[in-house]
């Protein structure tokens, strides 16, 4: 199938795709969407997803074929919605791997004791497994998308093989896609400068600015839309808007309208940060917030200090998934990760609970 390019008249131009900060990140695109993006018909190996330009992506999938050549591996990667195939070159690694020789053979003085050479050696064969991967293990690669011979694939400039005995790290990655579709990929991005946009971004600054620093200063533990939307009066003109001085004004949302789009477009921002949360979802809409429910904060306690306990939990801790699956069955399924972290660290600031990794927790 001829991969698709973009009507030139639709295409930004190429000197603002710098102004998407999307175009200079690794995308945790579906391999779907990877293979259904449009090409650029300005510069070859740029992409279009939703107006967003993309040039490098980030997947994880499970390997379903594999083809080893001299100088790399051809993996192909599926994710649940699609199979791309991935590049992988091999390094010096694989070319010391064929001359053993050149290890040299370890000292008198470390028979018996600490041989570095051979713990060398034991570490670059740990490297080399991690690059080489068997049809069903699982792979996360990163690097540039690439179009040879009408495929899409993806020329990796970073590769390694996950290990993932419970599938903590994909529970993981399956969480946070959605949320990346959800708060920048399917938001097309005007990337034409003009005054409307670049106030609308600075007004949604500053009336999320202004929500939590009310929080914060009035130490709220919840409240309801209709008790903050006030404050957020001001950034709201309600002067018509003009296409030109000549022209009549152009119709558009009311400012009552204006004002309920932009609190609710800041309570999404404040949910997706954790700093609030709706414990029970119903047509009374009360927010909590995270940093002052002290409910919340001692039901996260309990539940560390209880499992914790346990023989599987004893030496490492809880893990944070663990913890929030515990909390979404004991007190709220609305509780967000975002939420639950913000929790942790004020739980460990106060010395109620320890990390004992990045994600594992314990009480004292």
């Amino acid at each position: 199938m001829q991969p698709a390019t973009m009507d030139p008249a639709e295409e930004p131009p190429s000197m603002l795709w710098g102004l998407d900060p999307i175009f200079s990140a690794f995308t945790r695109l579906y391999v779907r969407d990877i293979l259904q993006m449009v090409e650029s018909t300005q510069v070859p190996g740029i992409y279009f997803y939703n107006s967003h330009p993309i040039y490098k992506v980030d997947v994880l999938g499970t390997v379903v074929y594999q083809r080893e050549r001299e100088d790399f591996f051809c993996y192909g990667v599926d994710d649940g919605t699609g199979v791309i195939n991935c590049l992988c070159w091999k390094n010096d690694l694989f070319k010391e791997e064929e001359h053993p020789a050149k290890w040299g053979k370890p000292s008198d003085g470390d028979q018996g004791g600490f041989n570095p050479v051979a713990e060398l050696k034991k570490l670059r064969r740990a490297q080399q497994s991690r690059c080489r991967l068997e049809i069903g293990e699982l792979l996360r690669v990163r690097g540039p998308v690439k179009t040879s011979r009408q495929q899409r694939e993806i020329m990796a400039s970073t590769y390694y093989k996950v290990n993932d005995p419970v599938m903590a790290f994909q529970i993981a990655w399956m969480m946070e896609v959605p949320q990346l579709y959800r708060q920048c990929y399917d938001k097309p991005l005007q990337l034409q400068p003009n005054a409307t946009g670049d106030s609308a971004v600075s007004s949604l600054s500053k009336a999320t600015n202004i929500i939590k620093d009310f929080l914060k200063q009035k130490s709220v533990c919840r409240f309801r839309p209709y008790d903050v939307q006030d404050l957020l009066q001001p950034l709201i003109s309600s002067e018509p808007r003009n296409a030109s001085a000549d022209q009549e004004p152009v119709a558009g949302p009311s400012a009552c309208q204006q004002l309920h789009q932009l609190l609710k477009e800041v309570l999404q921002i404040l949910q997706d940060e954790g700093i609030v949360y709706r414990k029970v979802k119903s047509q009374d809409e009360v927010y909590h917030v995270t940093a002052h429910d002290k409910d919340l904060l001692i039901a996260v306690k309990d539940i560390i200090r209880e499992d914790s306990r346990r023989e599987k939990y004893a030496e490492k801790g809880c893990h944070v998934l663990h913890i929030l699956s515990a909390v979404r069955q004991r007190y709220s399924l609305n509780v967000s990760k975002a939420a639950l972290e913000l929790v942790l660290k004020s739980l460990e600031s106060n010395s109620d609970v320890v990390s004992t990794s990045d994600s594992h927790y314990t009480a004292f």
